[in-house]
């Protein structure tokens, strides 16, 4: 029986196609498997190398492989494009994936426990429900300004339109008419000072959605500050000027710093260092490339900006290399490189398991 060496696995959530190739690299094994059929197949196979797409569920039948004795690795779908040939079906995407992982230099991602995914997904659970917290506000502002009533920016000044629209008087009762004479509105005032019963109502309703959002996050938040302070990672994280217990237990679960060779290049995986387009040895470089993890990256750019606005204070110290640098360059573009330093000394404390060592301040 011919030696299946590597398979490349394309899942779905009811068929899973599969493409095997043995030590001479010719496709020995292409298949079609059931959702049940997967795990008995693969129960049954030697243990062997297995690649997936990194994409939803793959963490899952990750460990599941792993504890039938096979090797995986997870493959950003990115880097499994190139191997593509032509038309894109199941088995062109399983032959791909099977490219993909024998490549020496290939990345993969690291297969994540079931109690990571949890702790990350308390952290994405927040982060949706501040969306949602932000789109009901957003609703309450817009529908307000149809009826003429506006309120400065800001999630804290919400609760104050809530209290302005609250106080409007409601719209009167038309008056009946008097033989051959209009309808006329009664109880004087300008129409726009006052509310329709029914967007009162509504205005209520988004009133109260926008507090139980509220309370859902206060709950969340705890659950992820239980986290924080149960993990040393994370509170040494939190040591570093501009980053707080969010920003570090997204940095803890969400950046997998032991499988970055260096500082940088975890910060270039967050999509902080510039777009390189360069070619006959003259270099371009653009704005940030904005690959990696989106969230990170937004997080560590907010954090950094906190930090340039209070050494930006009359009175206020900095270090002398942020202070040269604001000198230099735009505080936004100061933002960006202060968040990179920050991703890379992140980095260098999660990896070799250092304290944050603060910098002498520029007087």
């Amino acid at each position: 029986m011919v030696e299946i060496i590597r398979i490349g696995v394309d899942t779905s959530k009811h068929v899973f196609t599969l493409h095997g190739v043995d030590a001479g690299g010719h496709a020995v094994l292409r298949r079609n498997l059931s959702r049940g059929q997967f795990e008995g197949f693969f129960a049954k196979l030697a243990p062997t190398d297995v690649a997936l797409e990194a994409c939803g569920a793959s963490h899952h039948w990750g460990r599941q492989l792993q504890g039938m004795g096979h090797r995986v690795r997870l493959i950003p779908p990115a880097y499994v494009k190139p191997y593509v040939k032509r038309n894109k079906n199941d088995a062109a995407d399983a032959a791909a994936i099977c490219e993909a992982a024998s490549r020496p230099g290939m990345r993969v991602v690291a297969v994540k426990s079931a109690a990571q995914q949890a702790s990350q997904m308390v952290q994405r659970v927040r982060e949706l429900l501040v969306k949602q917290r932000t789109q009901l506000a957003n609703a309450v502002r817009g529908h307000a300004a149809e009826f003429g009533l506006v309120s400065p920016k800001g999630l804290a000044r919400v609760e104050t339109l809530l209290a302005m629209i609250a106080a409007v008087p409601p719209e009167p009762e038309p008056s009946a008419p008097a033989d051959g004479q209009p309808a006329q509105e009664g109880g004087g005032g300008p129409a726009a000072a006052r509310l329709p019963q029914q967007a009162r109502e509504m205005f209520a309703l988004l009133g109260e959605a926008i507090a139980e959002v509220d309370r859902r996050i206060a709950e969340v938040e705890a659950k992820l500050l239980a986290l924080h302070k149960a993990s040393p990672v994370s509170r040494a994280l939190a040591e570093v000027p501009g980053i707080g217990p969010i920003t570090a237990i997204s940095l803890m679960l969400g950046a997998p710093a032991s499988q970055f060779s260096s500082g940088r290049d975890m910060a270039a995986w967050i999509g902080l260092t510039p777009r390189d387009h360069s070619s006959g040895g003259k270099q371009r470089l653009g704005g940030i490339s904005r690959a990696g993890n989106s969230r990170l990256r937004q997080l560590l750019v907010l954090g950094a900006t906190a930090v340039i606005a209070q050494a930006s204070k009359p009175g206020r110290s900095a270090s002398p290399w942020l202070k040269q640098l604001l000198a230099r360059k735009p505080r936004k573009l100061a933002a960006v490189a202060l968040a990179n330093k920050m991703a890379r000394i992140a980095w260098a404390m999660m990896t070799r398991g250092e304290a944050f060592r603060r910098q002498p301040k520029a007087a």
